[in-house]
Order: structure tokens, then C-alpha cells, then sequence
């Protein structure tokens, strides 16, 4: 194997992303040969002893893809220090190590993808991909036009103005309204947020579509399925 930089290793290893990787260098969790790597720069040839919190890796040879329909109340994680569930804890019967494509909040369900394609990952959570997610949101009264335009020119946020969204009311229920929230960022809590900014806070959120994919409607929440490879290809060709 080629020289390469210690976090496009770990991400080829499907430990986390190449970001996600760099965190991990920088905490001290990661040792090569025994000895604590805290710097950028470093490169592996992959014949060194690489560990994370004390934990071999070597590159997943098995690449896997899936899509779950999260629960509300599962963590978008690998793991919790407080023992809290996670989102790869119902996956059962595979070996390999999985972790999700970015998140969703604790109290947001819907489509999250699980793999151990690291470098995958990266591209499909960068921010200058600006990948467009799609939410369903049930919403405290009903937002006008007014509002639509204000999230089509972007909203002035605590972290800065967002990138111009798709707000469309699609029904009702009671006195709420039913909204297809669309946007190209991924920020904390940004959906809610967004629609807290024009006073029509959320009262539910679903993920119902991530670039090119759309929940699959037979995934009940905590189930989950294998991406098919047409799937697989058009997510690689974004």
C-alpha cells in the first residue's frame, strides 16, 4: 500500500468520516505503533499498527450501505458514553463497524444512511456539496407566503444566514399545518430552527429524503434495508 495521510486511512478503514477522523487524531484517541498521533500530516503505509481507543483498524474490504428509518429517541451515533441507544444498535447480523452519514436530532426520526464508506461519508456530509435533505414537519398553525418567500431568500439564524430553502404547506391536521421543509445544509437543530424563526415551531419532524433517495415507505421506525446498487450509484455520482 501506498503512503496516505493517517485519516484517509481511518477513513478507508470505515471508522468515520475524514473529519470525523481528524477529531478522533486530534482528541488522542488514535496510536500508530503503539505511540499517540495528536498532528495532521502523518502518513501510514497501512503495515503499521494503527488503533483507535486502543482498538486495531484495518480497511473494510466489505463495503455496506444502508438506510434506516431512525426513531425518534435513538441517538444518530456508533456509540454513547452514557449507554444511550444508537442508531447502529438496531442493526443486527453485520460485522462490519458502522457509522451513520451525518445526523438527525434525538427527537427527529426518519431516513439516515449507515456505512462504513469512509470516504463516502466525507463527500455526502461536506458542506460544499450542498446535498439537498427533504423533511416533513408538522407545524404549529400554518405558515403564509410571506413565510415561503423568507426561507426561499434564506433566514437570518443565531450562526448566520441560511442558504435559500423550500418551504411548501402539502395539508392539515387540526389546526396545523403539514409542511415539506427542503435544504442543502446541515447545521444543528437547523429545520427547527428555521421554522422557530417564523413562528411556526415544529411539533414533528421526519427525514423523508436525502439527495437522490426517498424513505422507503415499507421501513417502519428502528427497520432497516440494504441500499441497492442503482442506489449506491446515483449517492457516489453526486
Amino acid at each position: 500500500m501506498e503512503e496516505m495521510r493517517l485519516q484517509k486511512y481511518l477513513a478507508e478503514c470505515g471508522v468515520a468520516s475524514r473529519r470525523g477522523a481528524e477529531a478522533m487524531i486530534v482528541e488522542g484517541r488514535v496510536t500508530v505503533d503503539g505511540k499517540v498521533v495528536t498532528e495532521m500530516g502523518v502518513k501510514v503505509t497501512g503495515r503499521e499498527r494503527i488503533a483507535v481507543d486502543g482498538k486495531p483498524v484495518k480497511p473494510e474490504r466489505n463495503k455496506i450501505y444502508i438506510m434506516i428509518n431512525k426513531p425518534v429517541g435513538v441517538l444518530s451515533a456508533a456509540s454513547d458514553d452514557r449507554g444511550r441507544q444508537c442508531v447502529v444498535d438496531l442493526v443486527e447480523g453485520i460485522r462490519e463497524r458502522l457509522y451513520p452519514v451525518g445526523r438527525l436530532d434525538y427527537d427527529t426520526s426518519g431516513l439516515l444512511l449507515l456505512t462504513n464508506d469512509g470516504e463516502l461519508t466525507m463527500k455526502l456530509t461536506h458542506p460544499s456539496f450542498e446535498i439537498w435533505k427533504t423533511y416533513e414537519a408538522v407545524v404549529r398553525g400554518e405558515p403564509n407566503e410571506g413565510n415561503v418567500k423568507r426561507f426561499a431568500e434564506g433566514l437570518e439564524l443565531d450562526d448566520g444566514p441560511t442558504l435559500p430553502a423550500l418551504l411548501t404547506v402539502t395539508g392539515h391536521k387540526g389546526n396545523n399545518a403539514i409542511a415539506e421543509v427542503r435544504i442543502r445544509e446541515g447545521r444543528n437543530r437547523q429545520v427547527r430552527r428555521m421554522l422557530e424563526a417564523i413562528r411556526h415551531p415544529v411539533l414533528k419532524l421526519k427525514r423523508t429524503g436525502f439527495g437522490p433517495l426517498e424513505l422507503d415507505p415499507d421501513l417502519k421506525p428502528g427497520a432497516w434495508r440494504h441500499l441497492r446498487q442503482d442506489e449506491i450509484d446515483k449517492l457516489k455520482q453526486l
